[in-house]
């Protein structure tokens, strides 16, 4: 019991350690959904919002944690 209370403190903690992360990946999220419910045919803007977007929030915590 304890090894699975632990990986489930673990899986939890990825989610909470870094909550700058989480709300950026919420925010491009969000704005990509925005863009495919008010531009026509949005869903090529939306897929290059989220990829840009997920890719620089990726590579702005890659180097936040590379710094540390």
């Amino acid at each position: 019991m304890s090894l699975f209370s632990t990986a489930l403190r673990e899986l939890i903690g990825l989610f909470i350690d870094d909550g700058w992360l989480a709300a950026a990946i919420l925010g491009v999220v969000a704005i990509a959904a925005i863009a495919a419910s008010l531009v026509p045919g949005g869903t090529l803007a939306a897929g290059a919002i989220l990829l840009c977007g997920l890719l620089a929030v990726l590579l702005v915590n890659t180097l936040a944690a590379a710094r540390r």
